[in-house]
């Protein structure tokens, strides 16, 4: 067999890390909209009994959360899987911290729940569904390290033969 050339990217590491990409932000996403269930959920946690009208509020919960994620985040999370894939970035702070931002600005244009309008003080600064889009954020920052980030741009290595 011919050797690649030093410049050309062997196709199969490619495409097997383009599979492991979309697993990854599938997970992610899954893990982000347990957590937005969760932090949403959570004041009332105590009160559950188990009932099938609470399960299925959770789960409908945890819909919306995977398609918030999606939604928010599609474009903005595949420049920058390519730019961690082109950069070898390889921290778990980084795509933590970078998760939360990206769903912190994501959510803060909407609307805000639960919060009183009042002449007489100004709204506070972070309310809870921002501090639930933040964390909620690390969460899927940190689900995309674990599977995929970890091992960003080393499909592109050139790996030495066995002897």
């Amino acid at each position: 067999m011919s050797e690649p050339l030093a410049g050309q990217v062997n196709l199969m590491s490619f495409l097997g890390r383009l599979f492991v990409i979309a697993f990854a932000l599938l997970f992610a996403m899954l893990a982000a909209g347990i957590a937005i269930a969760i932090g949403l959920l959570g004041p009332n946690w105590h009160g559950f009994t188990g009932d099938i009208v609470e399960r299925v509020g959770f789960w409908f919960l945890v819909f919306f959360g995977v398609s918030f994620t999606g939604a928010v985040g599609f474009l903005p999370v595949m420049m920058l899987v390519a730019l961690a894939e082109t950069f070898k970035i390889r921290s778990a702070l980084v795509y933590a911290g970078v998760g939360a931002l990206l769903l912190l600005l994501g959510t803060a244009g909407g609307p805000t729940i639960g919060g009183e309008e009042s002449i007489d003080a100004p709204p506070p600064l972070l309310t809870r569904p921002l501090e639930v889009a933040a964390a909620s954020g690390a969460v899927f920052g940190f689900v995309y390290w674990l599977l995929a980030g970890r091992n960003a741009g080393r499909w592109r290595e050139r790996r030495q033969p066995s002897a």
